[in-house]
């Protein structure tokens, strides 16, 4: 029985949610599966892969194939890196505590580029944030400055429209006498 390690869909329309499992070739995309090896939500950003990677490995030494997409996934986790150090302590190429150590130095690695990538994002997110704050403030500030010159423009409107009906009423007024 030829075995894939392959991503199931679930979740709703435009929302997808993965299971990643092992399950028979010939079986349909989202139908019976022989194991549930982890999970995998693209909608976050990074995504969130959670993965065991001891099943997966175990999954792939026994000779499944996995898919392209699931390849990258296993591949972002580690575990095709610990099924390749694992076939190098069977050759006796390393010992088994050289390939844990090489193995646990990767995750390091790996952990923090995803934390970096985390900070990143968030101190984007932030500054966006304030950005959008600052060009409200200027908003506002210019909306009352402009409603200020308004109300200035309307009182000197009406200033010298009384002026000016002064100066007409006291030329009415002499015109009359003289």
């Amino acid at each position: 029985m030829p075995v894939k390690i392959r991503l199931q869909r679930h979740g709703k329309k435009g929302k997808p949610f993965y299971w990643v499992v092992a399950a028979d070739s010939r079986s349909k995309r989202d139908g019976k599966f022989l194991e549930k090896i982890g999970t995998y939500n693209p909608n976050t950003n990074p995504a969130t892969i959670d993965i065991n990677v001891e099943t997966a490995v175990q999954w792939l030494h026994n000779g499944a194939q996995p898919t392209d997409t699931a390849r990258a996934i296993l591949s972002y986790k580690g575990a095709l890196l610990k099924h390749h150090l694992d076939g190098g302590v069977r050759k006796g190429a390393l010992t088994q505590e050289q390939a844990d150590a090489k193995f646990a130095a990767w995750l390091e690695q790996k952990d923090s580029k995803v934390s970096a990538k985390k900070d990143g994002l968030s101190t984007a997110k932030a500054d966006a944030k304030a950005k959008a704050l600052e060009a409200e403030k200027k908003v506002n500030e210019d909306r009352i400055a402009a409603k200020k010159e308004a109300e200035a423009a309307a009182v000197a409107e009406e200033t010298t429209a009384e002026a000016e009906e002064n100066t007409t009423s006291e030329e009415n007024t002499e015109e009359t006498q003289a």
